[in-house]
């Protein structure tokens, strides 16, 4: 099939361009431009002079070590100086303008859940894993990207002050994060407990390069991410109408050097292929129908295409492939976005891309438009995310694949954060004087994903 290059956003087709699709198929294009005069979009050093998966660019405008988002911005992740007194505030007008204060205080910052209701987020977290960890054996916590350290001295306060004595003592919490600043901040934020120091390291790299974390280790562990998930790089595929397969999207340089375009190739990556499998697409396509139904269908998407666009989770894929791998008794606690509002980007599960100066953020139309200044988020498909989880175990093969040995069947579950907060929690600590609740009231939008392995394969 030869590879198509459009420019993105751009999605109009000439009268002229549907007649050629109707009788020719889109094979037949070598290069597609929808748009002929509109200009490409600005470039950056993110792309070097070979083209790269969208993942890449992502990883780049977030993580580049000189000019990605969280790299070199300690601040991009809001710290509060103290505690929000909830039980002081009148209701949730008090509540919102309390924040907004805060936020024009910090003009780049964003905070957190764990940030904005401190400590009883993350003695919530510290009350799950009390009740269900195995504390016959020492209490091990990585935590990936762990922002400012808020959540780890919570957990570690709560260990302190709740767990058995033994509990706390032969406990370790190692934080593995990407960002040398946020490194650097946590083992501030931790060390205003002096105890806390001797089981608590940083380590500075990338959780998803499996040799960053050396042997196997069998031994049981708990590993907590939030607001990991939607900040992991993630692959476009598209597909030209309503029947043409998906194809894998790379970005490349335009003859100038200085504006980039999208180019589709048929799929060949090995993460966006296990993840279309995973997501089951090509058998909804090939699911659409038969006969005179399907000639139709056909016929109608060629007369009038519709163009799809769907973003897939390759990073939290590789991610808990790697975890599984090296952590094969880990227990899971994720949180994360299950729904983004207001979204200007087009394509199932897309992102916000989004900036914020004196106090306000803005969002841009396109994911092309980040530079190393703008966050970029996703929401998190939590059916989706058990499906990796369980593949990534080994406990999930693929259609076709004899190859790996099944793996422990887990047992896993969802909860909206007040149904997590209600049963961990203490909701009475983040109440205002009217009843009002903003962890409860106002995160409808987040789940929570816990996951943990059984001694059993049936």
């Amino acid at each position: 099939m030869a590879v198509l290059t459009m420019v993105y956003r751009c999605r109009t087709i000439t009268r002229a361009t549907q007649l050629h699709l109707l009788f020719f198929g889109s094979q037949s294009l070598t290069r597609l431009s929808a748009c002929p005069h509109s200009a490409f979009f600005s470039t950056t050093s993110f792309v070097g002079d070979t083209p790269v998966l969208v993942r890449d660019y992502i990883r780049s405008a977030l993580y580049h070590p000189d000019h990605g988002y969280f790299s070199q911005r300690s601040g991009s992740v809001g710290m509060l100086e103290r505690s929000i007194k909830f039980n002081q505030l009148e209701g949730r007008k008090a509540y919102v303008q309390y924040v907004n204060k805060l936020y024009k205080q910090n003009d780049i910052s964003w905070f957190t859940p764990v940030e904005l209701f401190k400590p009883w987020y993350a003695h919530g977290i510290a009350e799950a894993i009390l009740r269900t960890a195995n504390l016959s054996v020492p209490l091990k916590i990585y935590e990936i990207g762990g922002g400012a350290g808020t959540c780890a001295k919570g957990i570690m306060d709560y260990m302190m002050l709740n767990a058995p004595e033994r509990v706390y003592k032969n406990m370790s919490y190692i934080s593995v994060e990407i960002s040398s600043s946020l490194a650097k901040k946590q083992i501030e934020t931790v060390g205003e407990v002096r105890s806390h120091m001797s089981r608590y390291r940083v380590e500075c790299r990338d959780a998803a390069d499996k040799s960053g974390w050396g042997e196997v280790d069998p031994n049981p562990c708990w590993v907590i991410m939030l607001e990991v998930l939607d900040n992991l790089p993630h692959d476009l595929i598209y597909s030209a109408n309503q029947v043409s397969p998906w194809l894998e999207v790379w970005l490349e340089k335009s003859n100038n050097s200085l504006h980039i375009s999208e180019v589709y190739k048929p799929i060949q990556d090995p993460l966006i292929a296990r993840c279309v499998e995973i997501i089951d697409m090509d058998n909804q396509h090939k699911s659409m129908g038969k006969g005179l139904t399907s000639v139709a269908r056909n016929i109608w998407s060629k007369v009038f295409p519709k163009p799809r666009r769907s973003w897939v989770p390759t990073g939290c894929m590789k991610l808990l492939e790697v975890l599984h791998g090296t952590l094969p008794k880990m227990s899971l606690i994720a949180s994360d976005f299950s729904y983004l509002p207001d979204v200007k980007i087009l394509g199932e599960r897309a992102p916000l891309v989004s900036t914020k100066k004196d106090g306000q953020s803005s969002d841009h139309k396109s994911y092309l438009d980040a530079k190393g200044d703008a966050d970029i988020f996703f929401p998190t498909d939590f059916w989706l995310l058990e499906r990796i989880d369980h593949y990534s175990s080994g406990w999930l093969n693929l259609q076709g694949d004899t190859s790996r040995k099944q793996g422990k069947k887990r047992r896993t579950i969802i909860l909206g954060t007040d149904q997590f907060m209600e049963e961990f929690g203490l909701p009475s600590k983040t109440r205002t004087k009217d009843g009002y609740n903003p962890l409860l009231d106002d995160f409808k939008n987040t789940k929570f994903y816990l996951s943990v392995p059984t001694h059993n394969i049936q």
